[in-house]
């Protein structure tokens, strides 16, 4: 034994490289039953997959070019990171960006801009941008005016971590923005600050009974325990995957997603495609009437939008009775946060910009513009896209994934993995130690204030006060070769209802004004957080 111990002692560790890649080769040529490229080509092979495993890191950082990556290329993560950061954003040299190419936004900016006077709210506040409309005005007991045109879109907790939700929700509470708490249920994440817009979907999560149908009781438990809860949004369909449901699988239900959600633990928990609370339009009128009527907050609808049938539907009953949802949040058929197949992601649902054209047109042919709210969802979290958005109609827009690249995420594209390597989009303890809550809440809150205040120079280059007087007029776009570039109007064969506005500070002085929007506190609170972590922005 002493003698073979020796010989074990004796072998260099050159040696015991070799004898590990012949045991690997011989694995790979007699018991490789599934992979060829193994079996053909032993060892090498191997490199083979791990050069396939980095490939996305290597193209994100060595291969491809500043504008070439999707969903979101280096300049506009970096425009997101530094203004999360506080830094210097801007370009030098003029516009890397090919001008000519089909889809490209060009802003008509005025001869002289909108003049600020002295007092006006923007003078001392140049953040201060509010929605121009409120949420369920005349309509509901008590109706809701976002205090920021940018706001957190729909990201459930379970599908982000708990840390991520509490960054982006505190967040939201220094830059007076909302945060919609995504289908997972009011979390004790989403109570740290903000304004929340309460959303369920055909699962019910939060406000789901013991047969797993929607309960009004706990609906209205919900809003009365939760005065932060100012308006509830009715899931349809979201950008990723609409019309398909999903399985919540019993394996990751915690002890806290079970009481979050009301669900049971250790079971398969299933989303049905549809609703089962209500039957048709008739029916979703109905049920939003109902949980307006009983909570007393302002009541909308999300949808993804594809066949438009329903939509004309919808708009024609809600003239006839006066009933129907305080606001539409429009979904791109782009995909999101949302894991999907690509099948789904890449192909059902119409993109963000052609299907608003056409729920708008629908709506404003029955004169309903002047009521309802228009949020718009998809890939428009930079000021340009929001002056186009706000072009078309659009009173708010709601923002997932920009989001979550101010508190963090590289877009390694792993959220359907549970193996976010930012911590952001995965239950896994270890990788979300790596987010600071006071560091990103601070980033959040940044991004959304130095995008209003970028976005409200945009305005005022354009001749206006509020982001809610654009004009179809105001925003040109290149078709193709043929007919070169058109307008807003033109391009989609509709003029945007003009929204009533007296000025930012009757907006300012509204009593529906929410988002506890107290200027003193919040630099204050922001300053006490530098202070705190000693983190230079």
């Amino acid at each position: 034994m002493d003698s073979f111990l020796e010989f074990i002692k004796s072998i260099p560790w050159w040696g015991w490289v070799l004898i590990v890649l012949v045991l690997i080769a011989i694995k790979d040529i007699f018991f490789s039953k599934t992979h060829t490229i193994l079996h053909n080509f032993p060892i090498v092979g191997h490199i083979r997959y791990m050069l396939e495993s980095i490939g996305p890191e290597l193209r994100q950082y060595i291969v491809a070019n500043n504008r070439e990556e999707l969903p979101f290329n280096r300049i506009e993560r970096g425009w997101i990171y530094a203004s999360a950061k506080n830094e210097n954003n801007y370009e030098g040299f003029g516009t890397d960006r090919d001008i000519y190419e089909p889809n490209y936004i060009f802003v008509n900016n005025a001869m002289l801009p909108y003049k600020l006077k002295k007092g006006h709210p923007n003078v001392n506040d140049p953040y201060f941008l509010p929605c121009a409309k409120v949420m369920g005005e005349g309509r509901r007991q008590k109706p809701y005016r976002p205090a920021s045109v940018i706001n957190v879109s729909a990201m459930s907790f379970g599908s982000l971590s708990a840390r991520a939700v509490e960054s982006l929700n505190r967040g939201c509470g220094f830059a007076s923005a909302y945060h919609n708490t995504g289908e997972g249920g009011l979390s004790p994440y989403h109570k740290t600050g903000s304004d929340v817009i309460f959303h369920f979907g055909t699962g019910y999560f939060g406000v789901r009974d013991g047969k797993g149908g929607f309960s009004m009781e706990k609906m209205i438990q919900l809003v009365n325990d939760n005065p932060q809860v100012r308006a509830i949004e009715v899931k349809l369909s979201q950008g990723a995957k609409p019309g398909k449901g999903g399985v919540l699988p019993g394996s990751k239900i915690t002890a806290e997603i079970a009481e979050i959600r009301h669900v049971p633990m250790g079971k398969d928990v299933i989303s049905p495609p549809s609703h089962t609370a209500f039957e048709g339009i008739e029916g979703l009128i109905d049920f939003v009437e109902d949980i307006a009527e009983a909570t007393g907050l302002p009541v909308g609808i999300k949808s993804a939008v594809g066949k438009l049938e329903d939509w004309k539907k919808l708009a024609e009953i809600m003239e006839e009775t006066g009933k129907g949802p305080d606001f539409i949040t429009v979904d791109g058929g782009e995909g999101g946060t949302g894991a999907a197949p690509p099948s789904f992601a890449d192909h059902v649902a119409l993109p963000w910009i052609f299907g608003f054209a056409e729920v708008y047109q629908i709506f404003k042919k029955h004169s309903l513009c002047d009521r309802i709210v228009f949020i718009g969802s998809g890939k428009l979290g930079f000021p340009a896209r929001a002056v186009m958005a706000f072009s078309m109609g659009v009173d708010c827009i709601n923002v997932a994934r920009e989001a979550m690249l101010s508190i963090g995420c590289i877009q390694a594209q792993q959220c359907h993995n549970n193996t976010c390597p930012s911590g952001v989009a995965t239950q896994n303890k270890w990788l979300q130690r790596g987010i600071n809550i006071d560091d990103k809440s601070v980033r959040t809150h940044f991004y959304f204030k130095n995008f209003r205040k970028e976005f409200l120079e945009m305005t005022h280059a354009c001749g206006y006060e509020h982001p809610c007087q654009l004009t179809m007029d105001d925003v040109e776009i290149t078709l193709g070769d043929r007919n070169l570039m058109k307008n807003l109007a033109q391009t989609f064969t509709y003029v945007k209802t003009s929204v009533p506005f007296e000025s930012m500070q009757s907006l300012q002085d509204s009593p529906y004004l929410g988002g506890n929007y107290h200027r003193k506190e919040e630099k204050k609170h922001v300053k006490d957080m530098k202070k705190k972590n000693k983190v230079r922005y």
